[in-house]
């Protein structure tokens, strides 16, 4: 069924996709939908005009009983998609339904029944057909020909990669290394698949981050999967993502770090991760305004995901808001209580403030295998040395010292930078920085700008370290301007041609016209004709068409060839194919119902 008359009408270009529902009678198939959710997200997000939520937030609300109009809200979209999948032996049903946010209004909904061998044609098809809907709702951007391409020949190796990312969303040691058999398994039977080996080096990543693998043993694993899908696939934004974390922890280079980031974000300016990324390299490098614009970005399309929450409590931490960063650790925390990172910080901040205390015995009362006893013997120094106790201190510092000689004790090490800053020792402090420089350690990005080292940040050399760890470079913004997609004469042209087949061929009275329709019908892309609507007459596609039916109901509401016709029979003569669209679209155009514009005109 297809609703193409705008009944609400808005310029704001976003929308969630909601879990789709596995329909299909085995359980198992549950990776299946979430799969295709995914690629629908994926391909959605490509669109750089189109702010897509990420799969972090819409997925929270999977087997959830929540109204359209809630979700919405929470996460600050106009529009949502939602649907199912069944797969049936060798066919798959998808259905879709667009629906407007704050109204919980279905405006439009499509069923395909496909062949499952043509998997990768059917999530290409869909994509295609429901940003083409978007466009026509909510105003012009431009579409590619094509938003998914065909990963792999072997459907078997596309659900294997399809189990093993299920596996590893759930973000835990146990199902991480599960996913890597899928992976593994996948790539056996398509060596090419460039995204199962990508998933491999996500893997190792992880693992090589949470500290559940050898930390050189992992990152070496992770890169050399991340290069090899790249050499297969350049276009894979997680590819240079992942990039950007081996450059950063493994390199110490920010801005191979940085450039592979941006390069993320090139290929896919919805993809959160990198988004946030970026945000987070700007606030280690201290450029506090670039950073905003990115986590503003990555706040937007990933609103209620704890990853974007936490960068938010660090970006205020790092900006010396520490109140607003504490108050915002503590609902992490409290969501997840095994959140490591957000322990940490949560401690900074308690230091700041002068909780010296309660900084002092935090991780006493954490459970152990959460506590990174760097950062315990790291605070309790800092707090002893904050507070003045100098016996405390030296006995934590002599402990700190011998533990950041041990091969592990990268993290201990790094607190020297922060008491050297503290005890006012800028001699200690540069020497740290200048061997952190020569060992590539990835702390020193992280604790360069950090507050804690302020008393520093007035020496020259101070500056000079800054310039050289973090040397300006200009970056071109993602964000492409506004492009005209005809020439002057050309604009002329179609425009004319617009005016000539609605006067003679009325398209607008086919209540399933669509933009893609007319653009055939009138020779001109589609990209063309949205952007000639838009910015010709200042309405999207349905505005346009809703405009000349309204137009056409005006002729002949006094016609008598039409006489025997009531008022939504009249309606439906001019192409309306909905009471309530017409009711609602004539006062809107016209400021009056139908019903009183009919009795102003007998």
């Amino acid at each position: 069924m297809i609703m193409n008359d705008d009944t609400f009408s808005y310029t704001d270009k976003s929308i969630a996709v909601l879990p789709f529902v596995n329909m299909s009678a085995s359980k198992e198939n549950e990776f299946f939908s979430d799969g295709i959710t995914e690629e629908i997200i994926n391909a959605l997000a490509k669109i750089p005009e189109l702010i897509v939520t990420s799969r972090t937030s819409s997925f929270l609300y999977k087997n959830k009983n929540i109204p359209i109009n809630q979700i919405g809200k929470e996460l600050n979209v106009s529009t949502i998609l939602e649907g199912s999948v069944r797969v049936a032996g060798e066919i798959i049903r998808i259905t879709a339904q667009l629906i407007h946010a704050e109204k919980d209004f279905h405006f439009w909904s499509e069923t395909w029944d496909r062949k499952l061998e043509n998997l990768f044609e059917i999530q290409d098809e869909v994509s295609l057909i429901i940003a083409e809907k978007l466009r026509e709702f909510l105003g012009h951007f431009e579409i590619a020909d094509h938003l998914v391409s065909k990963q792999t020949e072997n459907l078997n190796a596309y659900q294997l990669f399809l189990k093993g990312r299920f596996y590893f969303r759930k973000w835990n040691p146990t199902d991480v290394k599960e996913a890597i058999t899928y992976f593994e398994k996948a790539v056996e039977l398509d060596g090419n698949h460039a995204e199962s080996i990508l998933g491999m080096a996500d893997c190792y990543s992880f693992l090589a981050t949470t500290g559940f693998m050898p930390f050189q043993e992992a990152w070496d694993l992770a890169e050399k999967f991340t290069h090899q899908a790249l050499a297969i696939n350049y276009q894979l934004a997680d590819g240079h993502y992942q990039l950007a974390n081996l450059y950063f922890f493994t390199k110490c280079d920010f801005m191979e770090s940085l450039k592979s980031a941006l390069k993320a974000v090139s290929f896919n300016p919805n993809f959160v991760e990198a988004q946030q990324y970026l945000a987070f390299l700007y606030t280690v490098s201290g450029d506090m305004i670039k950073a905003k614009s990115y986590l503003d970005v990555a706040v937007k399309i990933d609103p209620i995901s704890q990853e974007t929450l936490f960068y938010r409590a660090y970006f205020d931490y790092m900006s010396e808001n520490y109140l607003e960063s504490l108050q915002q650790l503590d609902k992490i925390i409290e969501n997840n209580p095994q959140n490591i990172p957000a322990h940490s910080i949560k401690c900074y901040c308690l230091l700041q403030l002068g909780k010296y205390d309660e900084a002092l015995y935090y991780y006493d009362k954490l459970p152990d295998q959460i506590v990174v006893e760097g950062d315990k013997i790291g605070i309790k120094t800092l707090a002893f040395t904050l507070m003045g106790d100098k016996n405390n201190a030296e006995s934590c510092y002599d402990k700190l010292i011998e533990y950041s000689k041990t091969p592990q004790g990268f993290r201990e090490s790094s607190f020297l930078l922060f008491i050297y800053a503290v005890k006012n020792e800028p001699d200690k402090a540069f020497e740290w920085i200048k061997n952190a420089i020569q060992e590539k350690s990835p702390l020193l990005l992280i604790h360069f700008s950090d507050p804690f080292v302020n008393s520093i940040k007035s020496d020259p050399r101070y500056k000079q370290y800054q310039r050289e760890i973090f040397p300006n470079v200009e970056t071109k913004s993602e964000l492409k301007s506004r492009k005209k997609l005809l020439t002057s004469d050309q604009i002329e042209h179609y425009l004319a041609v617009v005016d000539e087949h609605f006067a003679s061929e009325k398209p607008f009275l086919d209540p399933a016209l669509s933009l893609r329709k007319l653009a055939e019908q009138i020779k001109i892309h589609p990209n063309q004709l949205s952007w000639l609507i838009n910015e010709n007459t200042g309405k999207n596609f349905n505005e346009f068409i809703n405009h000349y039916r309204i137009e056409y109901f005006k002729r002949i509401v006094n016609d008598p060839d039409y006489k025997h016709l009531n008022l939504i029979g009249l309606a439906f003569e001019a192409g309306f194919n909905s009471k309530t669209v017409f009711n609602t679209y004539f006062k809107k155009e016209t400021g009056i119902t139908p019903k009183k514009y009919l009795n102003r005109h007998k």
